[in-house]
């Protein structure tokens, strides 16, 4: 039976974390390896990012709508996770009126800014407000936990590095796990068995 596991990384060109997400993914669709999950995190057909008007906060919504239809979220922490702060730039999440806002929408940067289209703030409920300050990873992070969700914190790393792990993340110090380990020919390889526990497979 498929799970559906929400991916959140950073995905920055040269110095993110994509090495551990194609690896997963590959995990997820080979015929070798038994983790038969679906990242969810993966941009799908309707996307909201598709649309030329698509802000900060419609992006961070459809995040909110992936990891409720996640079982589990895997968050990877590289050497650059607690720096990054894509996502952060809401001016709403501040002001009460609208008309002094303003932002970038995520398919027009060379455009420029244009006057925030948040009228009125949007109900969360049990969701994690999309107008925030809180960077892309930040607002996943914090939606899976609001949402009670299985997180499986890794490091991009052959080794626990606890100095990566943002403030917000600090309670996971103690249960955060390196990504990668060492086969019995020395090579660099994904930690199968750690992920497969975790998703509760046998």
């Amino acid at each position: 039976m498929s799970k559906q596991v929400y991916i959140s990384a950073d995905y920055s060109e040269g110095s993110g974390d994509r090495d551990v997400v194609a690896e997963l993914n590959k995990w997820g669709s080979d015929s070798l390896h038994k983790v038969d999950f679906i990242d969810m995190a993966k941009v799908a057909s309707g996307s909201v990012s598709k649309d030329s008007n698509c802000r900060i906060c419609d992006l961070k919504d459809e995040f909110n709508r992936q990891i409720n239809a996640s079982s589990a979220v895997i968050i990877v922490v590289g050497d650059k996770t607690a720096s990054r702060t894509a996502g952060s730039a809401c001016s709403r999440a501040t002001q009460s009126q609208f008309y002094y806002c303003t932002c970038t929408p995520y398919k027009q940067n060379t455009k420029g800014v244009q006057m925030c289209k948040m009228s009125m703030l949007p109900y969360s409920g049990s969701d994690v407000n999309p107008v925030n300050t809180y960077s892309y990873l930040r607002h996943e992070f914090e939606q899976a936990k609001k949402r009670g969700k299985n997180i499986v914190v890794v490091y991009n790393s052959l080794y626990r590095q606890p100095t990566w792990l943002p403030s917000y993340m600090s309670g996971y110090a103690s249960s955060a796990q390196p990504f990668w380990v060492r086969d019995s020919l020395g090579r660099r390889v994904g930690n199968y068995a750690l992920i497969k526990g975790a998703l509760g497979y046998v």
